[in-house]
């Protein structure tokens, strides 16, 4: 080996190198972590999947929008904050598209935005008959992401009487439901207190059940 060339010999401890830090970190060490979070962290790493009926339906981590074929919302369910995330191309996409994941990019003193906020708001006041002076932020503005899952508990209430409404329930019951899954701040003082509106709304199928034809 001493009787190669330099310049040989430094290529070869190269390519040993190469080959040792291939081994190590591209396959032992995915291993490893890999095998770590399956074990202490299955539920995370496998993408936080929520199932009903014994099939998937999403994730508590993404948003998904909870309208009709015209993308008008669903009055019996619970409804996300709104989503940029969206493919401009498929008019049946009307939001929460993971493949999508953005913001508006629209500042706050944007005409657009400004214009767009104050449709919103009288949309949701339309929808769940509240007073536009009541609405929280979250209702009418999107999330830098696109995929929020959460809104806030006072966005959440202020939709209790509509989806209570819509599936013959008691306003009182389904205010309680949505109590039960409001979230507080992570490790007590990080983000604000939520609700994810997926896992509500399976709550609340199952809860309160739509009557044939709904």
């Amino acid at each position: 080996m001493n009787r190669l060339p330099s310049l040989v010999r430094q290529h070869l401890a190269a390519l040993r190198g190469l080959l040792v830090f291939t081994v190590l970190c591209g396959i032992i060490y995915p291993a490893v972590m890999f095998g770590v979070a399956q074990a202490a962290f299955h539920q995370q790493a496998n993408g936080s999947q929520v199932s009903y009926q014994g099939k998937v339906v999403g994730s508590s981590l993404l948003c998904q929008e909870f309208v009709n074929a015209k993308g008008n919302p669903l009055a019996q369910y619970f409804q996300p904050r709104p989503s940029a995330a969206v493919n401009a191309t498929d008019k049946t996409d009307y939001g929460c598209d993971p493949g999508f994941s953005a913001a508006s990019n629209l500042g706050p003193n944007n005409p657009t935005l400004v214009q767009l906020i104050k449709q919103r708001q009288k949309q949701y006041a339309a929808l769940n008959h509240v007073k536009i002076s009541s609405i929280p932020p979250d209702a009418v503005t999107a999330s830098g992401s696109g995929l929020d899952p959460d809104v806030s508990p006072q966005n959440a209430y202020l939709q209790v009487n509509r989806v209570a409404a819509a599936r013959h329930a008691s306003p009182s019951a389904v205010r309680a439901l949505v109590s039960r899954f409001v979230q507080g701040r992570t490790l007590g003082f990080l983000g604000e207190p939520r609700v994810d509106v997926l896992t509500l709304n399976i709550a609340l199928d199952q809860q309160f059940p739509l009557a044939s034809g709904h």
